[in-house]
């Protein structure tokens, strides 16, 4: 394959061109949430999407074809002539509010969401559904959202707000997220979404058929033109089974750590100076994954070991890029844009697959 060639687009281009059900898919990210509707009915197709991070929306173009926006959400409210969609689904960013982020109230990435309530003003969906962080919920934005809808044309909106748990929604990955759903008076009163009637989903479930590791340290040549730049890709997922070089110590450290273990398992000489001075803080720093249950957040840095419980159950590395993927829910032939870091990033701020279907699944039953 030569340096500039790509592998195959996959069928989730040419399947979702054909459904009843109209999507736009805002913040979309890698199109975590887009795959999942597409898994969960043949009924949706995206029409637009918009992502401002150009190589999130390289791999997002890949795998739906050309109908996103890469470039700030403001833009393309002033670029677009007329929005129509049955659906608008979206994840604002949520670093303003994480419990890991900065939880700075004056983050200007805090009020995006008004952008998410001026496209609903405007398609006038038939149902939309907003996700962020559980902390949102409790936030002053949140109150001013809904607040939104108590006057004017989106007063035919009826919303239902939960927090859910990817785990109990088919994921092999327990992720909390904050769930706004908005439906129009006339598609009738909202419902909450229904728990998986099925036992969870484990690491063990989500890493069957991963070939052997075998030690690749990298990405291929392979380039692809975004614009008028040239990005590494695109790459399937199981193209991404790779780590990095391990340093002496680390690689004593992962020995030191036992099936289930941390970092509070390692011998005081082999521990960094910060965890032996707060021994109760970053517990799960170093922490292997256990096959019989489902994985911690997947976050953008799972590949850092010293950063959560991101070691292979039983082998001496982080979990690789597919891996990863896998835990996330992505089809191994989903195409991926961007370097290391990038592919990371757009992994673990995914919505997790699982989660979109079973949002789709409920939607679809709904509007009918």
């Amino acid at each position: 394959m030569s340096p500039t060639s790509t592998p195959e687009a996959t069928s989730r281009q040419a399947g979702g061109s054909g459904g009843d059900l109209a999507v736009i898919d805002l913040f979309a990210g890698a199109g975590g949430l887009s795959a999942g509707l597409h898994r969960s009915s043949s009924r949706f197709r995206v029409a637009h999407a918009v992502e401002s991070d150009v190589a999130a929306a390289a791999t997002y173009a890949k795998n739906f074809g050309d109908v996103v926006h890469a470039g700030p959400i403001e833009d393309w409210l002033k670029q677009v002539e007329k929005v129509e969609a049955d659906v608008i689904v979206g994840g604002p960013p949520c670093q303003g509010f994480s419990s890991i982020g900065s939880r700075d109230p004056n983050d200007a990435r805090n009020s995006l969401w008004r952008y998410f309530v001026e496209t609903v003003r405007r398609a006038r969906p038939r149902v939309f559904v907003m996700e962020n962080v559980p902390a949102f919920i409790r936030s002053r934005e949140y109150a001013e959202f809904v607040a939104s809808f108590v006057e004017g044309e989106l007063r035919a909106y009826e919303l239902v707000t939960e927090v859910v748990d990817s785990a109990d929604h088919g994921a092999p990955q327990h992720r909390r997220r904050a769930i706004v759903m908005g439906f129009h008076r006339d598609e009738g009163k909202p419902v909450h979404l229904e728990m998986a009637d099925h036992p969870k989903a484990t690491v063990r479930d989500a890493f069957q058929g991963v070939r052997p590791f075998v030690g690749d340290l990298g990405l291929g040549p392979r380039k692809t033109r975004v614009g008028k730049a040239w990005l590494p890709g695109a790459f399937r997922s199981d193209e991404l089974h790779f780590t990095r070089t391990w340093s002496a110590t680390e690689e004593e450290r992962f020995r030191a750590v036992p099936y289930g273990g941390s970092r509070i398992d390692l011998p005081r000489d082999l521990a960094m100076r910060c965890w032996n001075d707060n021994p109760r803080s970053a517990s799960d720093v170093m922490g292997r994954l256990v096959w019989e249950r489902p994985s911690v957040t997947i976050r953008t840095e799972f590949f850092r070991p010293e950063k959560g419980r991101f070691t292979h159950p039983t082998q001496h590395r982080a979990i690789t890029h597919w891996e990863a993927a896998r835990l996330q829910g992505f089809d191994d032939d989903y195409l991926w844009v961007g370097g290391r870091a990038d592919i990371a990033r757009q992994i673990g701020n995914a919505v997790p697959v699982h989660l979109g279907e079973a949002i789709g699944r409920h939607l679809a039953a709904t509007l009918a």
